[in-house]
């Protein structure tokens, strides 16, 4: 009878211990359903309806038009290169905080600046870039002042592609940072005193041991700076309004546009960014989990 009793105190005590786990991930659940599964399956449903909410594959056969294939391959393109300069950039700050002999002080100040800059965009940042590098910013008033020279004279232009992929590397360098240094912290020290031991030179040892080890986590970094280039709006918005047709201002312009209002192709124009963005994200989850299998 007590050993019964006991046995139903301790069934009672690990269903309290579960529904109280439950309870504790239930915001978590809540807050995926309202703002990102219920919004996608909004998004898929309307990109399949016509006007009527007729099904139809004409939004989907749209996307095929040569304004939006061109304003999908703008996208990439900036995504493509803000997310590999970032990647490069990134990697060589996050190596010599870590590994590269600077004073201890470097390694915290750089991780809670990338912390902060990682979320800095929107408006607040296209100003910030305006403010800095636009025509009367402050850097190129500056310049012009002190060394007589014009950056825009010398083709530089804030509003076109480099201007953009450089206000995006404000985010992407230190988003790399915060992503690539606990993998780096992996790398153990014991890994090169067996390789010089062996006789390899500095080349070596990064060419046969560090890189080897650090590419899955590169690989998966730079897919996931892609993903977050290719899905900023506000920033892009906001610094270029319209004089770039990438694809989150012309889906911006369908849906809440007056001259190109179409939401149901604003919707197929959001599926195919989700299609992108999503592929990107599951190749980075592989990656990264094979990285952390060599790390361990």
């Amino acid at each position: 009878m007590v050993t019964t009793r006991k046995s139903h105190f301790a069934k009672g005590r690990l269903v309290d211990r579960n529904l109280a786990a439950w309870l504790g991930v239930a915001p978590f659940f809540i807050f995926a359903a309202m703002f990102l599964i219920l919004p996608t399956c909004l998004l898929l449903a309307g990109a399949f309806q016509d006007d009527h909410g007729q099904l139809t594959l004409q939004n989907i056969a749209n996307l095929a038009r040569p304004d939006i294939i061109k304003s999908f391959a703008l996208s990439l393109k900036i995504s493509a290169t803000s997310a590999l300069v970032g990647a490069l950039f990134g990697f060589v700050l996050a190596y010599a905080a870590v590994n590269g002999g600077v004073p201890s002080w470097i390694r915290p100040t750089l991780m809670t600046f990338s912390g902060v800059a990682s979320n800095f965009a929107g408006v607040p940042l296209a100003f910030a870039f305006i403010a800095t590098l636009g025509r009367t910013g402050l850097v190129t008033a500056a310049l012009n002042k002190i060394f007589d020279f014009n950056i825009y004279n010398a083709g530089f232009n804030l509003l076109d592609f480099w201007g953009l992929t450089l206000t995006y590397l404000y985010f992407q360098i230190p988003l790399m940072v915060l992503i690539l240094t606990p993998a780096i912290d992996g790398l153990k020290k014991e890994w090169r005193e067996a390789s010089l031991t062996l006789g390899s030179s500095a080349i070596q040892h990064w060419r046969y041991v560090i890189l080897p080890i650090l590419w899955p986590s590169i690989a998966g970094s730079f897919l996931l700076l892609f993903a977050n280039a290719f899905g900023a709006v506000a920033t892009a918005y906001a610094l270029t309004n319209s004089s770039l047709n990438i694809v989150p201002i012309l889906l911006f312009s369908q849906i809440r546009g007056d001259v190109l209002h179409d939401p149901n192709l604003g919707y197929a124009l959001a599926f195919g960014m989700v299609a992108i963005t999503g592929i990107s994200n599951l190749l980075y989850i592989v990656l990264r989990s094979r990285s952390e299998r060599w790390i361990k």
